[in-house]
């Protein structure tokens, strides 16, 4: 089995990305971990993936003169390891149109509601504010629009009496653990494609 190499971008922990690399481990897993992009030097991720043996590599956008320089020296970054699909696992940061066009259909993303429901920054508080009671999280394809690609699974959790954006936070991050391998796992064998 060929199996699909994968770049990761993360901003910090990334407890996704762990996920990732947990379920990568599995010998009839479809993909392989071989990258890991932080636009924080500081990010604790780092240190986890090069625990791992994978490689990594951090660059932050105020070096350079614009965000279309910043883009081109990640793009060649996850060239430089033959990437075949590229994983957002809290990567804070909007990205320009060419670097979406160039992997569009290979990008995911994991946001933490059910999509379309609370785009954006903070959506357990946006849960919370709107009365829902249900929560959960969304995997989707990386579009042109701020978590409007294609959702390709999600996971309900239940909202609880006294919950807080914490508590709910916390919940919901451990379906997400489970709902990212799977998706990455259905793109990486061909299972799915992107619409």
């Amino acid at each position: 089995m060929s199996r699909k190499r994968v770049g990761i971008l993360i901003s910090g922990r990334g407890s996704n990305m762990q996920a990732l690399i947990e379920a990568a481990k599995a010998p009839d897993y479809p993909a392989e971990i071989v990258g890991v992009f932080s636009n924080r030097a500081a990010a604790p991720g780092l240190a986890i993936a090069a625990s791992h043996g994978i490689a990594t590599a951090s660059l932050a956008q105020s070096k350079f003169p614009s965000r279309d320089m910043f883009e081109d020296v990640m793009t060649q970054t996850l060239e430089s390891w033959d990437v075949d699909i590229v994983c957002f696992a809290g990567f804070m940061r909007i990205l320009g149109n060419d670097f979406i066009d160039h992997w569009l259909g290979r990008m995911i993303n994991i946001h933490p509601s059910l999509l379309p429901l609370y785009k954006g920054l903070h959506p357990h508080q946006q849960a919370l504010d709107a009365g829902a009671v249900e929560h959960g999280c969304s995997v989707h394809f990386v579009t042109h629009g701020m978590d409007e690609g294609p959702v390709i699974l999600q996971a309900k959790v239940p909202i609880l009496p006294g919950d807080d954006a914490e508590t709910l936070a916390a919940r919901t991050l451990i379906a997400e653990h489970r709902l990212y391998p799977e998706a990455l796992r259905m793109l990486a064998s061909g299972e799915i494609t992107a619409p």
